[in-house]
């Protein structure tokens, strides 16, 4: 008989063995899905999730190269399968046999259903010792809809839910977040806590086994893995032996160990870095990456003197977008301001900008002269003095022409700059900020899913570092909980973007493009977000398809 085809088999047989090097842009600093989402963190390669992306679906149909993964598109990874008994009641099956790592405390237990609502609890507040959330959870406006979690016997966790939307529902436990990786208790309860990445334990395909601080990662197969490949069934996984991180901040230094073969991916590659790289080694595969939100200066809407929105106006109208565009640029993005979705990734959702109203394009097209009108009007006729937060690991030379043309309208930004992990801890830790923040990436231009996406500037949420609180805004969350169909939401996410970009919460940039390399070698990466993502953030989904990727180690060996 023969077989039918599919469309993996043109990747070719998968192949076992090989070490998987994976250039890290930032240090690895948190080990521990306590803390928050955007410390940069691997622990997603031993921890395993309830549910994950389908690696049967053909990369035409969806390619999860977005944040937002429709639940169509997802199936079970501890989970074997889920249901809601009522639309507030959300039942997950678990799958049998699955086993923590044979490392002490766990010692290769079975993994339950405890196991899960232990996870919860601890983020959430919910119960089983745990009476308050995680402080780095507890403003996620979604969370709030949650009521509790149980364990009825040893292989079903049940769900309590306020809200009676599933999609919201698998929205908010299901999303790709680094949340959603479950530790060990018996670790938790031994340690405090997983800061130390010596108490790495996890029920996943990889093992921890050195982290060099700023230097590298090294992780090993767990040959006690409990998957197997759904392309291959008869495939134990993982393929790789070992998965290592080179923790490279300069871009330079990174790009000529790709050229070198010494990194097999790379991540966060500008279109220029990307040209060059094209002309230099055209072998190396070149992957668009759909997903980068808007480079975004972000006010405090809540005091002096960014309360007052001709300030805001007068902002974002210094600004020479199309300019920045063709010259900083170099034509290679498109000359547009953004508001909250990417439109240009998500079709059919948001307020693309050529549906703006004119009068609502002047406001964003650069105009000093009506900038310095709009200050004068506020009480600021020869401008003001102030300050920005930047996180370096942004586009510092950006920030230094935004800062020019400030100038020009007489507001004088002096620039404070933060690493990465202290800027993190010291925004979402208490906002403690009073005038300004930048970093590499904004609220704007995102690809979250529609009813994230509106919280992102909701009274109180844990990301809204510029305090915006405005019950308009904020009465869209309700209204996309209350909508019985997709056109009604994609109506609700609409207006929410008009409301954003008519109420200038923050200054809009531009949208960068950017490209993941990857040499030829290595077999099923296409960019799936999370995979090996190393901007804010981190490789929330390692286990799944790090244990997935392989490498053709014959083509390796050709290619010298």
């Amino acid at each position: 008989m023969v077989k039918e085809k599919v469309w993996w088999d043109k990747l070719g047989k998968p192949q076992y063995g090989g070490e998987l090097v994976i250039r890290a842009n930032r240090d690895i600093v948190n080990f521990d899905p306590y803390f928050t989402e955007t410390l940069t963190s691997i622990y997603g390669a031993w921890m395993e999730r309830l549910v994950s992306d389908d690696w049967t679906v053909d990369p035409a149909s969806w390619d999860y190269k977005i944040t937002w993964h429709p639940s169509k598109f997802l199936r079970g990874q501890l989970a074997e399968d889920w249901e809601f008994k009522d639309p507030c009641t959300h039942i997950i099956h678990l799958r049998k046999g699955v086993h923590w790592q044979n490392i002490a405390p766990a010692n290769g237990r079975e993994f339950t259903a405890d196991d899960g609502v232990f996870h919860y609890n601890r983020l959430y507040g919910l119960g089983g010792g745990f009476t308050k959330p995680s402080p780095f959870r507890a403003a996620d406006v979604r969370i709030k809809d949650l009521i509790s979690v149980v364990a009825p016997d040893r292989y079903t966790v049940v769900f309590k839910f306020k809200t009676l939307n599933a999609e919201n529902i698998i929205e908010t436990l299901h999303n790709t977040l680094q949340a959603q990786c479950l530790e060990c208790p018996e670790a938790v309860q031994k340690w405090g806590d997983l800061r130390d990445w010596r108490h790495a334990i996890g029920t996943g395909p990889f093992i921890l086994k050195e982290f060099i601080p700023g230097k590298s990662a090294t992780l090993v197969k767990n040959h006690d893995y409990w998957e197997y490949d759904e392309r291959y069934p008869q495939n134990k996984l993982p393929y790789v032996d070992s998965i290592k991180f080179l923790i490279i901040p300069d871009d330079e230094e990174a790009l000529a160990a790709m050229r070198a073969g010494k990194i097999d991916i790379m991540d966060r590659v500008f279109f220029k870095q990307a040209q060059s790289m094209k002309k230099t080694n055209p072998e190396i595969l070149q992957i668009f990456i759909p997903r980068t939100p808007t480079v975004t200066l972000l006010p405090r809407n809540d005091v002096m003197p960014y309360n007052d929105i001709r300030i805001r106006k007068a902002m974002q109208m210094a600004i020479d977008l199309p300019t920045i565009a063709k010259s900083y640029y170099g034509g290679s993005v498109d000359p547009y301001p953004s508001t909250l979705t990417a439109t240009k990734f998500m079709k059919g959702w948001g307020f693309p900008y050529e549906e703006w109203p004119q009068e609502l394009k002047d406001e964003y097209t650069y105009n000093p002269t009506t900038a310095k009108g709009l200050l004068a009007d506020a009480g600021y006729p020869h401008g003001f003095e102030t300050n920005v937060l930047a996180d370096t690991d942004g586009d510092m030379d950006l920030l230094q022409i935004v800062k020019s043309y400030f100038n020009d309208i007489g507001i004088d930004m002096k620039i404070r700059t933060m690493e990465p992990a202290a800027w993190t801890e010291y925004m979402e830790n208490g906002h403690k900020h009073d005038q300004l923040v930048y970093r590499p990436y904004g609220p704007l231009g995102q690809t979250y899913a529609p009813l994230r996406a509106i919280t992102r500037f909701h009274t109180g949420n844990s990301t809204n570092y510029l305090m915006v609180s405005d019950p308009v805004f904020d009465a869209f969350y309700d209204k996309a909980i209350a909508a019985t169909n997709e056109e009604q939401l994609k109506q609700v996410l609409k207006d929410a973007n008009e409301r954003v970009a008519r109420q200038h919460y923050a200054i809009s940039l531009l949208q960068p493009i950017e490209y993941s390399l990857c040499q030829p070698w290595l077999k099923g990466y296409h960019a799936q977000i999370y995979s090996i993502w190393m901007g804010v953030g981190g490789a929330s989904m390692l286990s799944f398809y790090g244990a997935r990727f392989w490498i053709d180690r014959n083509l390796k060996m050709s290619l010298g």
